[in-house]
């Protein structure tokens, strides 16, 4: 599916493009943004290499990867980066990532992007589970995941190496059926 144009009243998903790079440095180059992720902050070559391979794999056939930018509507700037892949281990799933500037925290834009990207994933492509990963200590990525009826599913024991240590991740999932019993409410 390319391209990908999914939007809330406040937020709309799109393709990257080239010109978006520092945008994408604002989120993946802040320290504040990136406290919770995987990665240590990126510098703006590892951020161009990111949307030029973003942009690669959105034409390609099959397309396992969306990663799509986070477009605040009422602006039109990128605010953020979303992601959703194909989990090779297994049968129509995926997995769900996703980060904002962090001046557009605190408003409810996170739960928005993931309600976008759910649906992209279980309307679109009809997949049967999506699950996604948090670190311990994100309360606000908690709350999120829950709000879009995401369940707790566990914890991956030292599952990322970041600043030289492990670190556990939390496991939230969805399935097909509880996302459409969340949308027909």
């Amino acid at each position: 599916m390319h391209p990908v144009g999914r939007s809330s009243p406040r937020l709309a998903l799109r393709e990257l493009a080239l010109e978006d790079v520092d945008a994408v440095l604002a989120i993946y180059g802040s320290p504040e943004a990136t406290e919770h992720l995987s990665f240590e902050p990126r510098s703006r070559g590892e951020v161009a290499q990111i949307v030029t391979r973003s942009i690669g794999s959105a034409s390609a056939t099959p397309r396992i990867e969306y990663a799509l930018a986070v477009i605040e509507q009422a602006t039109n700037e990128l605010i953020g980066f979303g992601r959703l892949a194909a989990d090779p281990h297994q049968q129509r799933g995926a997995t769900v990532g996703f980060a904002l500037r962090p001046d557009a925290w605190g408003v409810g834009y996170g739960v928005e992007v993931l309600r976008l990207l759910l649906s992209l994933g279980f309307d679109d492509l009809g997949l049967h589970r999506i699950w996604g990963a948090r670190s311990p200590l994100n309360d606000a990525s908690a709350k999120t995941m829950s709000a879009v009826g995401m369940v707790e599913e566990g914890v991956i024991r030292e599952h990322v190496l970041k600043a030289g240590r492990w670190r556990d991740s939390v496991v939230h999932a969805i399935l097909d059926r509880e996302w459409q019993s969340t949308t027909s409410a």
